[in-house]
């Protein structure tokens, strides 16, 4: 049986300044796979193309990009790359849906939740003005509005980011998708509000058996709640595990700086980790690891030499490291 989910090749051009046949890729050549029931966490700095990979999944990639000729989508073996019209309708909310990055600004402010939920509810169903409320109102208690009648006819700037956030999962989830992508779910959120967002898509995510594309580019809320994490930098995937073995021993040097990263309760405030410089723009792009002039273990060739995608057990990791030590 295929995966739900199958991306390859993806690629995403822009055209660069005004010489249109100048082009640049901030998403090049990424590979995934996602089972059904499955949460796969997709980690990066901001710049990594994390979101434009979720938004090219539901065609969304924004004018004037386009998605490269030989990318494919293919969602339970149907390609869907390309699709335009009804054809793309029938999956944009209905198989696959999304939650925006902020929860501040995704919601339309002149128009209640609930109407907003309607208009989910009602884009591939036949329902009435008052079954849609009811199913609104269910849906919003599933993602723990503590009052989902009051939350239905309320503006969003009469919800805390919380609850506005709880809104959009219901929304997303108005169509019963199969896959959910949820673009940075607990930005803008203090920690408590993050941990209960996470646990809500979790709950959903088992309750529903769909599947979970995670993006964040922190890799301290994924430890206990992702199945898998594939780690994306400058537009490709340099690492792809199970959650547990690449904390256990992440095999390119990328990750290990994320992980190095991430504050902790032993680690005095002035002995807080970083990586060293940016991500680089798209049009900085030179011959060579994308990472290597950050990376502390790089070696001579990582500056001229593309690195080979190296299989890890289970996994792969885009360096060299790993290919100079395999015997």
């Amino acid at each position: 049986m295929a995966p739900l989910l199958q991306v390859g090749n993806l690629s995403i051009h822009f055209p660069a300044g005004r010489e249109r046949s100048s082009e640049t890729m901030p998403v090049a050549g990424v590979d995934l796979e996602l089972e059904r029931g499955e949460i796969l966490a997709l980690v990066g700095e901001s710049g990594s193309g994390k979101s434009l990979t979720g938004l090219a999944l539901l065609g969304l990639v924004p004018h004037p990009g386009r998605v490269g000729a030989d990318s494919r989508i293919a969602l339970e073996g149907q390609e869907i790359t390309g699709l335009r019209g009804e054809a793309l309708r029938a999956i944009r909310g209905r198989r696959i849906a999304m939650v925006f990055q902020d929860p501040l600004t995704s919601l339309t402010p002149v128009l209640t939740v609930g109407t907003q939920l309607r208009e989910a509810l009602t884009a591939h169903r036949r329902l009435s003005r008052t079954e849609a409320r009811r199913q609104g109102e269910a849906l919003l208690g599933e993602v723990g509005m503590p009052d989902p009648a009051a939350g239905y006819d309320a503006y969003p700037h009469e919800l805390s980011g919380g609850l506005r956030q709880r809104a959009l999962i219901a929304i997303a989830l108005a169509g019963e998708p199969d896959l959910l992508i949820a673009d940075e779910p607990t930005s803008a959120l203090d920690v408590t509000i993050q941990a209960q967002i996470l646990e809500t898509i979790d709950r959903l995510r088992a309750s529903r058996g769909m599947a979970v594309l995670l993006i964040t580019h922190d890799l301290g809320i994924v430890a206990g709640r992702a199945d898998r994490v594939a780690v994306m930098y400058a537009g490709q995937i340099v690492e792809s595990r199970a959650t547990l073995e690449l904390f256990r021993s992440p095999g390119h040097p990328y990750t290990r700086a994320l992980l190095k990263a991430i504050p902790r309760l032993d680690t005095a405030a002035d002995e807080l980790l970083t990586i060293p410089g940016n991500v680089p723009h798209p049009g900085e792009w030179w011959t060579g690891c994308r990472f290597h002039p950050r990376c502390g273990e790089s070696l001579a060739r990582c500056a001229t030499e593309d690195p080979p995608v190296v299989p890890l057990a289970p996994g792969m990791s885009r360096c060299w490291l790993p290919a100079e030590r395999k015997p």
